[in-house]
Order: structure tokens, then sequence, then C-alpha cells
């Protein structure tokens, strides 16, 4: 293992204080664990937006903390879901009276403690809702979507719950957009080479130099086929097969299309990647609104990237464009 870091098990809690040393006036510590990241002024009279899993994975999920985004969120250690008391504490933050929204991603435990959490929320008078994330076709079949994985369409969930709530939905109205987004959302990617968990201390996966895998996961899952490494153009072009197999797009839609950086990709591949998703959407009459192009959805330092795309309709293309403002991603 070669990482710039001290004691792996302080890990996760010394880079969440270096992520609020350095933007004091949006990010706070808070909680008994110490494993709350909260906006440093909570939003009063609106809907909360929280969420939480597994450190590993920056800007998500702690990284989307800010206006417009979420309110607050429970950080786990490295590709590990939080237990059910810092969840409970970001709900907690979140509530001004009008409920609280729970966004989480496709994973046992973090579906898990969330149940519970909004369990005991409600036992305290705290309306919640949940909406489960399961973007990552490349997980299960569409007759069973909801088994799919939640990766980088978190991201485009985070914004439009956000976004409604922003704008003064109440709860159900909230939780209804947020759900919309993310059946709209479809995802899949490719690795290059593994991550390494600081605690595990050794790669998490093997993969030849020359190989890359398409559909795995961003702790490692199993893909749907490995082989040799290809051109940008063919591997964006499979990359795009796959998601248009799930659900077609034709003459007139009109998506969003994130381009996410896994953590080891140069920002320059992941525009090759663009282009080539732009020129084929483009030949099919697919219009592409707000496209986003970098590292939105990390995993460690994992080489890869993956493509996310949201079908829009007129309420999900209007939130999309609310103005919302963290560290890692301004939307004005």
């Amino acid at each position: 293992m070669k990482k710039l870091i001290n004691d792996p098990s302080n890990y996760v809690d010394e880079v969440v204080a270096g992520m609020c040393l350095a933007y004091p006036d949006v990010y706070a510590v808070d909680g008994e664990t110490a494993r709350i990241l909260r906006r440093t002024r909570a939003a009063k009279g609106k809907v909360g937006v929280v969420s939480g899993g597994g450190f590993g994975h920056i800007p998500v999920f702690a990284g989307y903390v800010g206006d417009g985004l979420l309110d607050a969120c429970a950080v786990g250690d490295v590709f590990a879901s939080p237990d059910m008391n810092p969840m409970l504490e970001a709900v907690r933050f979140a509530d001004t009276g009008a409920g609280v929204l729970c966004i989480v991603g496709n994973y046992g435990g973090d579906r898990m403690n969330f149940d519970m959490t909004c369990e005991m929320a409600e036992m305290e008078d705290i309306a919640t809702a949940r909406v489960i994330v399961s973007d990552d076709v490349a997980s299960a079949g569409p007759d069973e979507a909801e088994k799919r994985r939640g990766v980088a369409g978190l991201v485009y969930v985070f914004k439009i719950a956000g976004a409604a709530a922003k704008a003064g939905m109440d709860l159900a109205a909230t939780t209804a957009a947020a759900q919309k987004a993310s059946n709209a959302c479809r995802s899949i990617g490719v690795a290059m080479s593994s991550c390494t968990v600081p605690q595990a201390g050794k790669p998490t996966f093997e993969i030849g130099d020359m190989e890359i895998e398409i559909g795995m996961g961003i702790h490692g899952e199993p893909g749907v086929w490995r082989g040799p490494l290809q051109p940008v153009d063919a591997v964006t072009d499979t990359l795009l097969d796959h998601l248009d197999r799930d659900r077609p797009l034709g003459q007139g839609d009109r998506v969003s299309v994130l381009v996410n950086g896994l953590g080891a990709t140069p920002v320059e591949e992941l525009f090759l990647i663009y282009r080539r998703l732009h020129k084929r959407m483009s030949n099919a009459g697919v219009e592409i609104v707000h496209p986003m192009v970098g590292n939105y959805a990390t995993s460690m330092e994992m080489a890869g990237a993956s493509v996310t795309i949201m079908k829009l309709d007129g309420e999900l293309e209007q939130l999309l464009s609310v103005p919302a403002d963290c560290p890692f991603w301004r939307n004005l």
C-alpha cells in the first residue's frame, strides 16, 4: 500500500476533519459518534435531505452536503455502512418540522440501518421518507431492477431532492421528485485497476495491466465482461450499448449525462468518453442537457469511469437547473 495517510484506523475521521478545516463555512462535524458531516447553518422551514454510506467515494456521500443538496450525512468506515446512531443524528439535525427524506444507496447495510433510523425517528415524531437508488444496470437485469446497486445516479438524486426541498415542496412531493430522478437514471462503469482500502492494505481485486472490466461495482463487485484494453471509443460504445439496451433513447429525448471518474483516471480521458457519447447521442437525435464531466462518485484510487444517463421530463429538467453549491459541485 502506497498512500499519504497516517494510522489507517484514523483515516476517515482525519479526512472529515480536513474537510471541515478547509471549508468551515460549509461543513461541521457533529454527533456523539463524530461521524456526522452537516451544514454549518441549518436550513429552516423546509424538508430535510440526508444520506449516508461508506467512506471512500468522495464526493459521494459526505461531499454533497451543501446549499440545495444534502443537509447532513452519516459517515461510515471505508466501504462500510455507518450504523444507525449517526444516521439518526443526521435526521435529527436536518429536521426543522417539515420531515426528512433519506436518500439511500441500494446496499444491504445502508438499507437496514436507514430502515431502523426511520423507525426510531418516527418514534420521536419526526416524519421520514426513503428513496432507494439502484441505477447500476450491470448488477441486475430489468426484471430485477430493485436489486441493482446504487452508484453515480446518487448524485442526480441528491440534486433533485435538494432542489425540490429548496423550492418549498412538502415531504411527499420532495420524495416523489427524488424517486422520479432515481427511476430516470441508468449507470454502468468500467474498471482498469483496483483500489486499496487503507485498513486492508492490499488491492481489493486483481486485474491485468492491459485488462478492463465492464460493469464492475464501486467496491470491486464483479462486472459482466473482462477482456483486453480497447480504444476509448470502443469502450464508450460498449457502455452506451448496455445502457441503450436497458432503456432505449431516440429522436427528441432530452437527457443529462454524467461522465464520472472513479478516482485515478485523468479528466482528459473523461472528456474523450464524453466526446464519443455526444457524437452517438447527437446522431440518434438525443439532446444532452447540463452535461457533467469529472470526479463525482469515486472509488478511492480505482482507475476507470462510469456513465450515468438521466432521462429528463419538464420537472426534472427544471429541478436540475436550480442553483446548488457545495465545495465539490457548483450549479449556478
